[in-house]
């Protein structure tokens, strides 16, 4: 008899410890982020019209390498036909021969909003703008992608700061009468 009580005083222990172990197993992951939702505009759009809309006295064309300039011109062809990897892919091309090249990542940017690569887009376009003049269009370009993209990752605090940024794009010319 000494022995089966033995048992019976660690059948209530082992209950008790079986019962915890359970509780882990259904225990809930942290739900990820919520994905944002997509936007009444289009991004690419708004990021092309900042660029527009920069009226500086500042305006950079940068030479182009001709067969750069066709993987251009083929992928701004794919896009406005909605192919838009075929489009990054020709950009990706582009890049392999000019890798410095502000614009070319601009552009590349700008698929990458389109395929909803929001990260790969903010990360390019701050390559663009460290690459780039700084200043105009191209910059308005840049800092507009970033406020998107930091829209889209519900950073309104991160959004306002590059909404600064793309005023500081603005280079006025001198008044002349």
């Amino acid at each position: 008899m000494p022995t089966s009580s033995r048992y019976f005083g660690l059948l209530p222990l082992l209950l008790a410890a079986g019962m915890l172990a359970g509780c882990g197993m259904f225990a809930t992951a942290p739900s990820p982020p919520a994905p944002a939702a997509t936007p009444s505009y289009d991004l690419v759009a708004a990021i092309r019209a900042a660029g527009d809309r920069e009226k500086s006295i500042i305006d950079v064309n940068p030479l182009r390498d001709p067969g750069v300039a066709a993987l251009q011109e083929a992928a701004q062809s794919d896009e406005r036909a909605g192919k838009y990897a075929e489009a990054a892919a020709k950009l990706d091309q582009a890049l392999k021969l000019g890798p410095d090249s502000p614009d070319l990542l601009q552009d590349r940017a700008e698929i990458a909003v389109r395929l909803h690569q929001f990260a790969e887009a903010e990360k390019l376009a701050h390559q663009s703008w460290s690459l780039g003049p700084k200043l105009g269009a191209l910059c308005a370009r840049n800092w507009q992608t970033i406020v998107e993209m930091r829209l889209q990752a519900h950073d309104a605090a991160g959004a306002a700061t590059a909404r600064k940024w793309v005023q500081q794009c603005h280079k006025a010319g001198i008044p002349r009468y």
